[in-house]
């Protein structure tokens, strides 16, 4: 059985770095961002469709790496993800990027590293991420999805993520890793 594994968290928080770097550990695939490749080709003023759009090609495409990856698959983002994006650039989350499904486990990267800002990152003020941030544990917590929270500099994510996702193994919630005390 494969665990989904997704990336969750504001911008610049080193997403797509860990995704790649926690896929090549444990010999598997990772999923990047659609949005991203979307917001480089499209512009980052986003419309209501944009992010439909974003979420279901997120959604496609991490069920189309699904049956080639091993122990785990690794996403840069899906389509919670893709909510929380809606609800900070339209001001709500349509309903539909809440009916794809959801991960084996999220883990929400902190906004607790520098940013770093690049031509599709537009939230980089310290009291907009810090909303934004908000909103992205807010979409984990009303989706009643198992996720846990990394912090920390970037090889202190690394070693606390592998450590989390070793912890799962076997896939049985009351075998694995202790969630309910991560999230506080």
């Amino acid at each position: 059985m494969t665990l989904s594994i997704v990336l969750h968290g504001v911008e610049s928080t080193g997403k797509s770095v860990l995704a790649e770097r926690l896929a090549r550990h444990f010999g598997t695939l990772w999923v990047p961002e659609y949005g991203r490749v979307h917001a480089e080709t499209h512009g980052v003023d986003m419309t209501e469709e944009d992010l439909l759009l974003i979420g279901r090609t997120q959604a496609a495409m991490i069920a189309a790496a699904m049956p080639g990856a091993t122990r785990f698959l690794f996403a840069d983002t899906d389509s919670l993800m893709t909510a929380a994006w809606a609800e900070m650039m339209i001001g709500h989350a349509p309903k539909a990027l809440l009916t794809y499904p959801k991960a084996d486990l999220y883990l929400l990267l902190e906004p607790d590293v520098a940013w770093i800002a690049d031509p599709v990152r537009i939230y980089g003020d310290a009291q907009v991420r810090a909303r934004f941030a908000q909103i992205c544990r807010n979409m984990l917590e009303q989706s009643g999805v198992r996720w846990a929270a990394i912090g920390g500099d970037w090889d202190a994510r690394f070693a606390r993520a592998v450590a989390i996702v070793e912890a799962l193994e076997p896939p049985n919630a009351s075998q694995g890793f202790d969630l309910a005390q991560e999230n506080e």
